[in-house]
């Protein structure tokens, strides 16, 4: 029985991560998108911040409105939905020849993205045993450098040789392959034995993350989740145009990037490791520290030792942070409002993911320096992993109710 729950455990891991990939092979082929469009179309600094910001708008509202129908409709319902909105718009994006379809797909996109990774953490953690819940988590969260390395071999080799939209078709269509795996996955055990008069309408769910004890934790998670999306997307989404302002070739910045992502890998799996030895804030809190103090020096670096080396860190401890942040956002919140309360705060996060590129583009487009960007990104990282310390509470083998 306990090798049958294993391999079930195993499965389900393995069809959420495959989504997961193919999600992140679409933000990070964006980032590469991005500078191939600013020649293409001719873009200026904000419009390219635009179509981070855009992408990021749609991850909000899809958070929303996706966490919200998670407790209404199911978990794995909603994984299905916004996995087939994610993978239409971003097939359908190849064919785009105007700024403005282009970013009218980008939100729905956004949206089909932003609505899965909350819905799949919380169906994740509902699935598995709590003494390795965080962990599997995590290695869910993996599957975000594997589809981010992916991303940049894609963008290296394709690109430049066959256009963007080749990327983007490359991008688009094994995720229908995802989706098919989807049909046969079983709902959350949680969810299914919750009785219907437990099922809350949507204002109360959203009334009950401000009251009693949840008040706190529902701050909490919100300044964590806005600092963290707000610095990711400000600093990711940019890295291969920050890589040509700083003097590089759109060929070797690409090279560069490439290099970067493949320390995303372990960074997720040292998380995994010590997230049920130290707890989910130590790592939380540690690999906050590590990415803020990589920022700085990514930004300030003028060699390319330095700027490389800040870089791996910096793709190091953000992504082992982002890892520990989905294990510990469903651990919050009863199983009746659990998918409001984690697409709430991801939605709330996003914010951040729209203010991260615009800010870039504008500080750009006003000859600021490289490194005053990165600096508030490092005081912005900082300000989240503080929210933790002082209001956050462990969870380490805590079961779900």
């Amino acid at each position: 029985m306990a090798r049958k729950k294993e391999i079930s455990n195993r499965r389900l891991l393995g069809i959420a991560g495959l989504g997961w990939m193919f999600d992140a092979m679409d933000v990070g082929i964006l980032s590469f998108i991005i500078a191939a469009l600013k020649t293409d179309w001719d873009l200026t600094v904000e419009q390219m911040g635009w179509i981070g910001s855009v992408n990021s708008i749609g991850m909000a509202v899809g958070a929303l409105l996706f966490g919200i129908l998670a407790d209404r409709i199911g978990r794995k319902n909603v994984f299905i939905i916004t996995l087939l909105l994610f993978s239409i718009g971003s097939a359908v994006s190849a064919l785009a020849t105007t700024l403005t379809f282009f970013l009218v797909l980008r939100f729905l996109i956004g949206m089909g993205l932003g609505g899965e990774l909350p819905v799949a953490s919380t169906l994740v953690s509902e699935s598995v045993p709590a003494d390795r819940r965080g962990k599997v988590v995590v290695l869910l969260e993996s599957f975000w450098a594997g589809g981010w390395l992916v991303a940049a071999l894609i963008s290296y080799f394709i690109i430049p040789k066959f256009g963007w939209q080749t990327a983007l078709l490359i991008s688009a269509l094994p995720a229908f392959y995802a989706l098919y795996l989807r049909m046969n996955l079983p709902d959350s055990p949680q969810f299914t034995s919750l009785k219907p008069k437990d099922r809350l309408s949507a204002l109360e769910s959203m009334k009950r993350l401000w009251t009693g004890e949840n008040a706190r934790k529902t701050t909490m998670l919100w300044i964590l989740w806005f600092c963290v999306v707000f610095s990711y997307y400000g600093m990711f989404l940019w890295l291969p145009s920050v890589m040509v302002m700083k003097g590089f070739s759109l060929i070797k910045s690409f090279q560069y990037v490439l290099i970067m992502t493949l320390a995303q890998l372990p960074g997720y799996f040292t998380a995994a490791w010590l997230i049920e030895r130290r707890g989910r804030k130590f790592v939380l809190i540690t690999y906050l520290v590590g990415t803020a103090l990589s920022a700085y020096f990514f930004g300030n670096a003028d060699g390319l030792g330095l700027l490389i080396t800040s870089g791996i860190f910096l793709s190091f401890f953000n992504l082992g942070a982002w890892g520990a942040l989905y294990a510990y956002t469903p651990e919050q919140y009863p199983t009746n409002i659990r998918g409001t309360g984690a697409g709430m705060a991801a939605s709330f996060g996003r914010i951040g993911g729209i203010l991260g590129p615009l800010l870039v583009g504008y500080l750009v487009a006003r000859d600021q320096d490289i490194s005053i960007i990165f600096t508030i990104f490092c005081v912005a990282i900082l300000v989240g992993a503080a929210a933790v310390l002082f209001m956050g509470q462990e969870t380490k083998n805590k079961e779900l109710v």
